[in-house]
């Protein structure tokens, strides 16, 4: 079974885009937020007194939302399929803005101890949830509402919505610290932001209550085609389990990864590792993002013309050969002082037990130490073996006999004395113009890059799953590839970071997930899933 979708006039697209895309801007926004104010929420939440393991604590609480992302997917996917798409979605963001209000009310864990990690983790497993429902149902509203030629451009506005949710993060995130002190903004300002949820919810309610049900649910609920168990009928439909496996691993994993890359690695690589200061980052960030959304509406519109999987597979290939180069160029940009001082007077650490722990508060060995010491300090090094603990900088040896090891404060000012007595300035940066110029310019290249692989995807799902289990069919993949591949590329790129002491060895987590989405996508996925459903449709009803 299959509904004729009318065509619609210009004000029922207009308001069916404009609540979905509202809906699903703030509730990226709401989850979001919690990796744009990651530093400070490792200070209030998770104090560990070991820079690196502290982030490592923050990216974990962000994984966790990510990891529940599926659950959620599975639950709402069956609301969605089973009483409609437009009830569920209002009931994933309302928990949505709910859960991120909470988060700015939970005292601090100098106040409450252990319990302020643990409220976080337990509103971040409620975001997880409800963003699982929410991708789904503001998808497939607006790809069962509008005609089949045009479903690329139309859906395209949800997919740029998740880079809007983003950008609508920075842009309050810095008008927030714009109206107060630095030392409200520290104190307590912070928490502004995830309380202005709640006005958002109100606005997305607003609007989405508005809309009518999908018509293509309305016509199934009508003649009875309603499926009795979406999520097992996901699994047992024909042909339904290669389409999940396609949709997981040659599609979503791919996609959210070069889009992660794109800005949440970029932010945290330029905030980290290149040490600008913070305000600059952020612009730079937010007006790359606001520019980019224009590319997934392109290559959305591009996908009604060519297809979906062309412009997919181009973008693919495009990443695995510019990724490592462009944040290269971004890095050089950035804080061309710290790269020419790491090209010309190179650190290298040798010696034995050179074993670094990231996740231990205090490392068990001296060399475990200064690798430790170096890598909070943001410093590149390279690892030799050696029977004797030695640190070279430039080729000169630095003598360790005065280092400090039981204290490690008095560590890292005694390291950073040395390193900027080898040229090396661990100072915060501000860009020139010139260079702000050319990492928009890297920044917007992984953005066309994200477009092209993202813009056309909530039309390709949409079309790979039959409409009677499409709610759950397109979010389960959809949501493992996300909250997995895409929800722990900040952990796994940080601890890869920390281990190797190479700020770029990171991206390899994205190169590798990458090349394997294009392989799967090569394999497995056709130019258009658009019709391919009515007639299985008809005989699995003629059967029934």
């Amino acid at each position: 079974m299959a509904a004729a979708i009318p065509e619609p006039n210009a004000a029922e697209i207009r308001l069916v885009i404009a609540a979905s895309s509202a809906g699903t801007i703030f509730e990226w926004y709401d989850f979001f937020i919690y990796g744009t104010l990651s530093g400070l929420i490792g200070k209030a939440f998770f104090p560990a007194g070991n820079e690196t393991l502290q982030q490592l604590l923050v990216w974990a609480g962000f994984a966790v939302g990510f990891g529940f992302r599926p659950l959620g997917a599975v639950l709402f996917g069956y609301l969605g399929d089973k009483l409609g798409r437009k009830y569920t979605f209002l009931v994933t963001v309302t928990l949505m803005g709910i859960a991120t209000a909470g988060v700015g009310l939970v005292p601090s864990a100098a106040s409450i101890g252990l319990v302020a990690p643990a409220l976080i983790i337990l509103l971040r497993v409620a975001q997880g949830l409800a963003l699982g429902g929410e991708y789904g149902g503001a998808a497939i509203y607006v790809a069962e509402h509008v005609p089949e030629s045009r479903r690329g451009f139309y859906t395209s506005f949800i997919q740029s919505s998740v880079v809007g949710g983003f950008v609508l993060s920075l842009i309050v995130v810095l008008s927030s610290k714009a109206a107060m002190s630095a030392e409200t903004w520290a104190a307590w300002g912070w928490r502004v932001p995830f309380v202005l949820s709640l006005a958002l919810l109100a606005v997305s309610l607003w609007m989405r209550l508005k809309l009518s049900e999908s018509p293509v649910f309305q016509a199934m609920k009508e003649q009875g085609e309603l499926a009795g168990n979406p999520f097992v009928e996901s699994f047992t439909y024909p042909g339904n389990k290669k389409r999940i496996f396609i949709a997981l691993f040659g599609v979503a994993a791919g996609l959210t990864v070069i889009w992660y890359t794109a800005m949440f690695s970029a932010l945290s690589f330029l905030k980290g590792a290149m040490r600008m200061e913070d305000t600059p980052a952020e612009l730079i960030i937010g007006v790359a993002a606001t520019i980019g959304m224009a590319f997934f509406v392109i290559f959305g519109r591009l996908s009604d013309r060519v297809g979906r999987k062309q412009p997919m597979v181009i973008g693919y290939v495009l990443t695995l050969v510019l990724l490592f180069p462009i944040f290269w160029m971004i890095g050089g940009a950035a804080n061309p002082g710290l790269s020419e001082a790491a090209a010309r007077a190179p650190v290298v650490v040798a010696g034995p037990q050179c074993n670094y722990n990231p996740i231990d508060p205090e490392q068990k060995t001296r060399c475990g130490k200064l690798i430790a010491d170096l890598t909070g300090a943001g410093v590149n090094y390279h690892l030799a073996a050696a029977p004797v603990l030695a640190l070279t900088i430039g080729g000169t040896q630095v003598s360790l006999d005065t280092y400090p090891w039981a204290d490690k404060a008095a560590r890292g000012k005694q390291l950073q004395s040395v390193l900027a007595g080898a040229g090396y300035s661990l100072a915060k940066v501000t860009p020139s113009l010139r260079a702000v110029l050319v990492i928009v310019s890297g920044l917007l290249v992984l953005m066309a890059l994200s477009g092209a692989t993202y813009g056309p995807v909530a039309a390709l799902l949409t079309e790979m799953f039959p409409p009677r289990i499409r709610y759950s069919s397109m979010s389960i993949p959809y949501h493992l590839g996300t909250g997995y591949f895409g929800g722990f590329l900040p952990l796994i790129s940080s601890l890869i970071v920390a281990k190797t002491g190479d700020p770029y060895a990171g991206l390899w987590y994205t190169w590798v997930v990458v090349a394997v989405a294009l392989l799967v996508s090569l394999w497995g996925l056709k130019s258009s899933y658009a019709g391919e459903f009515d007639a299985d449709d008809r005989a699995s009803a003629a059967t029934r």
